[in-house]
């Protein structure tokens, strides 16, 4: 037991300069936050709206990250039901994702996205009001590219799955992206 014990002291003191230059070298050399503010156009099967998107993110390591978003409706849909008028309003929303990365170059990286959020929307009728929730598992892909190394563009489409079936959205994004 005393041999197993300094055998695997004796590994640990080997391998901790490479793990900590593989961590200095992610930490220090890329920055591990970033952030985006953009516009989000939603089509689902109950309504077609639009919403003002803030995400923030960590990048775990140069493959992985971690980020949440929440978004505020600015874009309305209205419709009409047996001659009478209504409008669904895209109330607010908020998901967290794990996103794997793929770093293409230095200015670009592609990403997919998973995770899980909810939505709530208003709809109103003939004068009568409705709030409607759903949560919801969320997947998506996209691109960021970089022109300066710290500021970007980014683009994105994410498939909102509602459960209880309440059906099914696609979320498209654009949005400008600052890495700190």
């Amino acid at each position: 037991m005393r041999k197993i014990l300094i055998a695997a002291a004796a590994l640990s003191a080997l391998a901790a300069p490479a793990f900590a230059q593989s961590t200095a070298s992610v930490t220090d050399a890329e920055p591990r936050g970033y952030g985006s503010l953009g516009y989000t156009h939603l089509e689902g099967d109950a309504a077609t709206t639009g919403a003002v998107t803030g995400r923030l993110g960590v990048n775990l390591n140069r493959y992985l990250a971690v980020e949440t978003e929440a978004s505020v409706g600015v874009k309305d849909d209205d419709f009409t039901v047996a001659g009478v008028d209504g409008t669904t309003k895209h109330e607010w929303d908020a998901a967290g994702y794990v996103v794997g990365k793929y770093p293409v170059s230095d200015k670009l990286e592609l990403f997919a996205r998973g995770g899980y959020g909810h939505t709530e929307l208003k709809q109103e009728i003939a004068g009568a009001n409705a709030d409607v929730g759903a949560d919801s598992w969320n997947y998506g892909v996209g691109a960021n590219y970089y022109v300066d190394g710290v500021n970007g563009l980014r683009a994105d489409w994410t498939r909102r799955d509602y459960r209880d079936d309440a059906g099914e959205a696609d979320a498209y994004s654009v949005s400008y992206i600052r890495r700190f």
